[in-house]
């Protein structure tokens, strides 16, 4: 299915951390597992820029750079079972320093110990208590782009200038061809997603879920939201998630712009550092961040 070398050998370290097997032992164990694969892979921030952990409106947040008039808030990927302020510390770390915009970083409340909504409740919190004095872009990866598209579907107020979906989770019902030609995929097979469910929701795989927020592919959308720039990996059950809603957010009449990534699987931003196609890769979501922010800023001026 993936031919890169370096791609190849980024999965193999990747599992060599963080086998497949970790999804289904104990939350504690998992955490633990994750956390050492994001040791593995952790690049030293850049030199000379400031960072801040903060509490914001009740919420653990970490803070990159000087205050700008624009701020990227992020939201990190982990399934909603895994991950924090340190197993994103980099990326935000380079964010930041490349786009010269201040980037917050939400450590939101992790399940099973929290359901849904908590981790959409502590999103807002920070937004709210920020976006009320600067304008903002949100960017979330896998479960925190999920987190992402739902903020801009629930702030209408105080819409973000953009949003920045890097392999997002969009609550797709599995009947895309993804779920079954990427069912067995490196670093996120299909099963995972259902265990990764059951514990934001506290039910079987197959139990519904009502809130539209918790799954943006079912909600009703419109032409006032956020414009949005998603990126999927080809190699990943949750690719057409991405592609789909994409394709929503145009027939609404909202601003989408869509990048698939061949030979990528889920969560190849911890490569940017060892394969030249993730590097890219992140360098257009880097231009996108940016361009949305200026964008905005242009209108508004």
């Amino acid at each position: 299915m993936i031919r890169d070398p370096q791609v190849l050998d980024f999965i193999a370290a990747t599992e060599a951390a963080y086998p497949a097997d970790a999804n289904g032992a104990s939350t504690a164990e998992n955490r633990r597992s994750y956390n050492a694969m994001c040791d593995l892979f952790r690049a030293p921030r850049p030199p000379g820029l400031a960072v801040a952990d903060r509490v914001i409106a009740g919420v653990g947040c970490r803070v990159y750079g000087a205050e700008t008039p624009v701020f990227v808030l992020y939201l990190h990927g982990g399934g909603f079972v895994v991950g924090g302020l340190d197993s994103h510390d980099d990326i935000c770390a380079e964010i930041a320093d490349a786009t010269g915009l201040q980037v917050v970083a939400v450590d939101y409340r992790l399940a099973p110990e929290h359901r849904w909504p908590a981790q959409l409740d502590d999103a807002r919190a920070v937004w709210r208590a920020l976006a009320s004095v600067r304008r903002a872009v949100v960017v979330g990866d896998s479960a925190g782009g999920m987190l992402a598209a739902a903020l801009c579907l629930a702030e209408t107020d105080a819409a973000p200038l953009g949003q920045v979906l890097i392999y997002p989770g969009l609550g797709g019902d599995g009947s895309a061809a993804s779920y079954r030609e990427n069912a067995e995929a490196p670093l996120l097979r299909t099963r995972d997603l259902h265990g990764y469910r059951a514990a934001l929701h506290g039910e079987g795989p197959e139990g519904p879920v009502s809130d539209p927020l918790a799954a943006p592919l079912s909600a009703r959308l419109h032409a006032d939201l956020s414009p949005a720039f998603i990126v999927t990996a080809d190699v990943d059950p949750l690719r057409d998630d991405g592609r789909d809603y994409a394709a929503r957010l145009t027939r609404a009449g909202a601003e989408a712009t869509l990048r698939n990534e061949p030979d990528l699987p889920h969560g190849f931003l911890r490569a940017r550092h060892r394969s030249d196609r993730v590097r890219r890769s992140f360098q257009a979501i880097l231009v996108q961040i940016a361009v949305l922010a200026s964008a905005a800023c242009r209108r508004s001026g």
